[in-house]
Order: structure tokens, then C-alpha cells, then sequence
């Protein structure tokens, strides 16, 4: 099924080109990691997280379900970001289809430095995010940001906001929130972080998260979560928490309207305790 799928899909692309349409390389997903590098991440914590990617990237589970898809490849870009319009580039879009093509991004990924800056813009990430994904040489018949983070927005536009954008037009967010509390600026950080994700943050057909309470679970949970993004499987495990049961998530009474300016607040309370404008 999966070959006479393929097969058809080539058959279109062809007649799209053979008449006079400009038809860009078609794959199953146009996928963004952006990564949390905020200072509230010790250097430790860093490295873990970088270290977690660059071995989920080329994971044979993730080069199966890759195999597995329509066209049998997909597109991705990362980027590390922080406070608002902090962004720092990790690798531009690249096409994946082998085991080989995976390595050669685990190996960038593992030799990058991230080095963690100031401030927690969740709105610019997934802004940012929206350019990459119109600037994608690339045709993605699913189009995913995938987004991790410590903390709520305290900077920028509000999330919902940015996440309005993306769900109108027609990109799923999906959300890994690390529920950690051992970096140094853990004071900015909230104890229902997958709340906040489920409320605020995630969004689009089939979206989830799959929240990380301790670093040691983070290697796995990255991996999971790039097969279900790569595979667009349904989150079965109950690690794995989907869009579509919130706000009855079970983390909050469901009557209580969720503040998605907490992080705004927060930073408003405690920003004496730094000298930024």
C-alpha cells in the first residue's frame, strides 16, 4: 500500500511539472525544532538537551518511521532561542531520508555549543519558526513546529497570539515542556508547566506534548516525540498527553480559565532583580 501510495504521489508531482507548475520537493513533514536556551538552563542541562537531539535525530526508530511515511522523507531545521528575536541557527533545511543523511545532523547537533541567553520568548520562537517554514524550499504535506521549554513567555508578543498565526494557517505546535527545577533562574518558572503548554502554547490537528518532569527522561521522550511528529501517529502512551482532551487535561479544575499571561506576570514581579530595561 505504502509503494502504490508513493507511486501515485510521483505521478502527480510529474503532471504538476510537466504542466508549466514549478512543483518543490515534496516530503511527509516540514518539521522545526526550536530549543529552549534561556539562562534559566544551567550548563548541564545544556548538554543534555543537545546531546538528547543529536542521538534521537539518527535513532533507528526515528529513521523507521521516516521510511515509513508517503514519500519516505522529511525536511527539518533547528534553532536555538531565548528572549525575543534571540535565535541562533543550529542547521538550515535539510532533507532526510537515509540513515546517512540523519547522521550527518546528529553530528552537527553534537558539536554545537548552546550557550544560554537571557529572557523566555515563547511567541518569538514560534514566530520565527513561521518564517523558517515560508522560507522551506521544501513541500511539506504536514507542517510542524516543534517547540521545548523551562519556562512561560515573559517577553515579546503573548503566545496565544503567535499561536493564533500558526493555527490559521493551517501548522500544528507541539510542545515538550521541561518540568526541571535545577538551573539557576528556576524563580521564573512555573510548577503546571504542562498546563501552560496544553492552554497557551500547543495547537492544530493531532498536536500534543510530552512533558519531561526529570533530565533522565529526556533522551527517550525526544525520540518518542519526533516518531509521532514524523509518523503523525496518534499519542497512545500516557507520556503522551494530546491537544484534543484539553482543557480537561487533569491538571486543573476545567472551569478555571487559564492566565497565559502568567510568565508576563511573573517577570513583572521580579524584574528588579535585574537591571534589564
Amino acid at each position: 500500500m505504502t509503494g502504490w501510495i508513493r507511486a501515485a504521489l510521483a505521478a502527480a508531482t510529474l503532471l504538476m511539472t510537466s504542466s508549466g507548475g514549478h512543483a518543490r520537493e515534496q516530503v511527509d513533514v516540514a518539521l522545526v525544532l526550536a530549543v529552549d536556551v534561556s539562562r534559566s538552563m544551567s550548563a548541564m542541562e545544556l548538554e543534555i538537551q543537545r546531546d538528547g537531539y543529536a542521538a534521537a535525530l539518527n535513532h533507528p526508530d526515528v529513521i523507521r518511521a521516516i521510511g515509513q511515511g508517503a514519500y519516505g522523507r522529511i525536511a527539518v531545521t533547528m534553532f536555538e532561542w531565548a528572549g525575543n528575536n534571540t535565535i541562533r541557527e543550529v542547521f538550515d533545511w535539510t532533507l532526510v531520508e537515509t540513515g546517512a543523511d540523519a547522521d550527518r545532523l546528529s553530528a552537527i547537533v553534537g558539536k554545537s555549543q548552546p550557550v544560554g541567553m537571557r529572557r523566555t520568548s515563547i511567541s518569538g520562537a514560534i514566530l520565527h519558526a513561521l518564517r523558517r517554514l515560508e522560507e522551506a524550499p521544501v513541500d511539506g504535506f504536514r507542517k510542524v513546529i516543534d517547540i521545548s521549554g523551562d519556562g512561560p513567555n515573559n517577553q515579546g508578543q503573548p503566545v496565544l497570539a503567535a499561536r493564533e498565526i500558526a493555527l490559521a494557517n493551517r501548522i500544528v505546535i507541539n510542545g515538550l515542556p521541561l518540568m526541571t527545577s535545577d538551573g539557576p533562574g528556576s524563580g521564573f518558572n512555573i510548577a503546571d508547566l504542562d498546563a501552560y503548554y496544553s492552554e497557551c502554547v500547543i495547537g492544530g490537528p493531532g498536536s500534543f506534548l510530552v512533558p519531561v518532569t526529570s533530565w533522565d527522561q529526556f533522551p527517550e521522550a525526544i525520540r518518542r516525540k519526533l516518531i509521532l511528529e514524523i509518523g503523525g501517529l496518534p499519542a497512545m502512551e500516557q507520556s503522551v498527553v494530546p491537544a484534543q482532551v484539553s482543557p480537561g487535561l487533569g491538571f486543573r479544575p476545567s472551569s478555571e480559565p487559564y492566565d497565559c499571561l502568567i510568565g508576563e506576570k511573573i517577570w513583572d514581579q521580579r524584574r528588579w532583580m535585574f537591571d534589564d530595561p
